[in-house]
């Protein structure tokens, strides 16, 4: 019943999404013609070469409505992209209910029987995914937005991804890329599965050993202090595995779509450090342990 739910919602969503598109495209099209007005304006006070009162009055009105369409386009974009937002939490929550009832969908088998190549080729699709966070004028990015950590008291929801510290079979620790199932606040621990693994490696890990994944992107050109900086120790995916590795900020992102290239520390090179590689957003978290010397 609650998949059939979600499906009814979900539909609804989409429609309600589809309006505002068309919304946003129409608010566009009126805004052009004051748009042209204002550049044919300034051609006219360039070809007369002065800035009479009449031009600063008309000026002043058209640059008024200017913002006011800015702004409804601006505010039909930020509903739309809260439609996005509900409908992928509608989809993460059909998904996890699905794996709770055992219940897969065609497209998206257990993920045990999943083929290495398609694991990688998801994770990729869930970093290019990741929505960008824009704020309003004047407010800062909130926790879980690029390099912000999570509140002290933040508590990751069942399907999110973190980075989980476990024990490998040979006694070792490492941090790996696992999903929430469970939190129990009476333990203070959270049962995760090996995202690698699922169905078969399951970790009951506490809050420590838990580090939440970024849910939005920072924007390097509106929030760069979002962002970890060149030469910063952190925790980053290496690149085609789903385990987590120490590495140095070698060039954060410079655009919105930009990777972080880091450094990884390996032995085997004469510096300790790897060449530069790139890493998404999503996947680079700040590191826990001390720099080794």
């Amino acid at each position: 019943m609650a998949l059939v739910s979600a499906d009814t919602r979900i539909s609804e969503l989409l429609s309600e999404l589809h309006q505002l598109i068309k919304q946003t495209q129409e608010e566009r099209s009126r805004s052009e013609h004051n748009l042209v007005n204002i550049q044919k304006t300034h051609e006219r006070m360039q070809t007369e070469n002065k800035i009479s009162p009449y031009y600063r009055t008309k000026l002043r009105g058209l640059y008024t409505t200017a913002k006011a369409d800015a702004e409804a386009e601006c505010n039909i974009l930020r509903r739309s992209l809260d439609k996005i937002a509900e409908i992928k939490s509608l989809l993460e929550e059909r998904r996890i209910a699905a794996k709770i009832a055992g219940l897969y969908h065609d497209s998206e088998p257990p993920r045990k029987t999943m083929r290495r190549g398609v694991l990688m080729t998801l994770l990729q699709q869930s970093a290019m995914t990741l929505p960008l966070w824009i704020g309003k004028p004047g407010e800062k990015p909130p926790p879980l937005c690029g390099a912000i950590p999570a509140s002290s008291d933040y508590v990751a929801k069942p399907g999110d991804k973190v980075a989980a510290r476990v024990k490998a079979v040979d006694g070792d620790e490492q941090w790996i890329l696992a999903e929430v199932v469970s939190y129990s606040h009476a333990a203070n621990k959270y049962e995760v599965d090996d995202i690698d693994e699922e169905g078969k490696e399951r970790h009951t890990l506490s809050r420590r050993r838990i580090i939440p994944l970024p849910q939005w992107k920072a924007n390097p050109e509106t929030d760069p202090e979002a962002l970890f900086q060149k030469d910063q120790l952190v925790l980053a995916l290496y690149p085609q595995t789903t385990c987590f590795y120490r590495a140095l900020i070698h060039t954060p992102p410079q655009r919105p779509q930009d990777d972080y290239s880091v450094l990884f520390e390996d032995t085997s090179y004469a510096d300790g450090y790897s060449p530069p590689l790139n890493v998404a957003q999503r996947y680079v978290v700040a590191c826990k342990e001390p720099k080794k010397k």
